[in-house]
């Protein structure tokens, strides 16, 4: 392990040599207890993840970057509140240079070491901090977006020597110190530079931006709601701001790469019409802006809160024609509602993400005649059991991004809307996301809420089946269905 210290504290080592009586200090004696919080919340997919004893309330990050070289300059503040007496805590990082770092306006020690998932900052302040109080942790740091990283890293790189973040699940700290779990969610303001061509994004809407003498830009931006740092998304690229407005009056923004906005422009005006039928099914949009950012650096589709990443090579219609592509925009849409709003409380619980955007684009799909979600099901009911074997059934996936958690979590949508019926099924799904609005939530939350929305305490064992089992229950109304080898 290679590990670099840097000790603004002298005479650490003497005192540790010393021997002395075990009785309770003064500050113990009033309940003043400081430890060190835990290197990870014990996530069970991700146990190194995150960090105990403190929880995050604002992020803002000041990023400079610098297209083609690929280097950064950065500061960001947390401000944060401490759920247990602190003597030192971890921030989850990797790849960066860190240069300075404060808790509470004064230097503090820190180490960074190799972890499992990425690096560990671990803090020591000045003064040990209280339980329940509030503090700052201001860092300063550098890098390159291309330097290697001890983890996985969530920058993509596109032709135009710009860059976007993907940073879903484990890869937000290739960005900034953070408290890298999604039960720690936050508010964001960003301070994102770019110089004269590029355009920068972030989360939230855009609240200024200043001009600097050498033409390049800070671009402002702020996200009133809270957010968890997989769901980060900043960019420096060579696109075109597109605006608009939903049918209800939300502001839209979208993000094409320059010189194709006649491309791309049409296909993005297709968002307030997927609003329109999302609204319909869960309510008012949780969020106060929304968009799509377009780009080549990436080949996936991403629900980065606010602002979907696409890659371009999604935009093509299917064999007869159809835009199809738009099942994935809606896929993308139905996570601002399930995942970034209503966030699971740890990624075991992601079947709450997945289910319902696989689902709502599967009935997209069909209300438009590009297929049928009867057979969508059908097919993933016949290979579930083999995948619940190998990777776990939906609500206890053996790892993240399988069948299991995407169609499997819809799979068990469908059999509750044919078990519940159609009426009280739609009112499970509309009401779950304005009562879990700006919360983390858990597998047994929904349980709990499908009873108590129905009436019917039969729901329970019925879900806990279907989630947990270790083969398929039988699908209501279809008692034909089999499973495949």
């Amino acid at each position: 392990m290679t590990t670099t210290r840097r000790t603004l504290l002298k005479g650490a080592g003497v005192a540790a040599a010393l021997t002395v009586p075990v009785f309770a200090t003064p500050a113990q004696a009033r309940g003043f207890d400081p430890r060190p919080g835990s290197d990870g919340v014990g996530d069970p997919l991700f146990p190194t993840l995150g960090n105990g004893g403190y929880q995050v309330v604002h992020y803002d990050l000041t990023f400079d970057f610098t297209p083609v070289t690929y280097d950064f300059t950065a500061a960001v503040t947390l401000h944060a509140r401490a759920t247990q007496d602190l003597s030192s805590f971890n921030l989850d990082t990797d790849g960066h240079t860190i240069d300075t770092l404060t808790v509470n306006g004064r230097a503090a020690q820190f180490e960074l070491s190799v972890g499992q998932s990425g690096q560990e900052l671990t803090v020591t302040p000045a003064a040990p901090l209280h339980k329940g109080a509030p503090f700052t942790v201001a860092v300063t740091y550098h890098g390159n977006g291309k330097a290697p990283r001890a983890g996985l890293t969530g920058w993509r790189f596109g032709t135009d020597g710009g860059f976007a973040s993907a940073v879903q699940s484990s890869r937000a700290d290739t960005f900034l110190p953070c408290n890298d779990t999604p039960s720690d969610k936050a508010t964001w303001t960003f301070h994102i530079s770019a110089p004269d061509g590029y355009v920068a994004t972030a989360n939230g809407e855009l609240t200024g931006k200043d001009r600097r003498a050498d033409g390049s830009a800070v671009w402002h931006f702020a996200l009133r709601e809270r957010m968890p740092t997989e769901l980060l998304g900043i960019a420096v690229v060579k696109g075109t701001y597109l605006y608009g407005t939903s049918h209800t009056g939300l502001p839209l923004r979208h993000i094409v790469p320059q010189g194709h906005e006649d491309t791309y422009g049409p296909i993005v005006a297709r968002t307030p019409d997927h609003l329109a039928w999302l609204e319909a099914k869960f309510g008012r949009y949780p969020f106060s802006v929304y968009g799509v950012h377009i780009y080549d650096g990436y080949t996936d589709a991403l629900e980065n809160s606010t602002l979907t990443l696409m890659g371009t090579n999604w935009f093509k219609p299917n064999a007869d024609g159809n835009p199809t592509y738009e099942n994935t925009m809606v896929h993308e849409l139905t996570h601002q509602w399930f995942g970034d709003s209503v966030t699971p409380n740890d990624w075991q619980q992601a079947w709450l993400n997945e289910g319902p955007a696989v689902y709502y684009a599967a009935l997209y799909s069909e209300e438009r005649g590009w297929s049928l979600m009867v057979d969508k099901m059908k097919a993933t009911y016949g290979k579930l059991n083999a995948i619940r074997a190998s990777d776990g059934p939906p609500g206890l996936p053996k790892a993240l991004g399988g069948t299991n958690i995407y169609d499997g979590g819809a799979l068990v949508l469908y059999a509750l809307q044919l078990q519940a019926g159609q009426k009280k099924f739609d009112r499970i799904m509309s009401l779950w996301p304005r009562r879990f609005k700006d919360r983390t939530v858990t597998s047994e939350d929904f349980i709990g809420h499908a009873v108590e929305v129905t009436g019917d305490r039969s729901l329970d064992p019925f879900l806990r089946d279907w989630l947990f089992g270790a083969v398929n229950p039988p699908m209501p109304g279809h008692p034909d269905w089999t499973v495949t080898a």
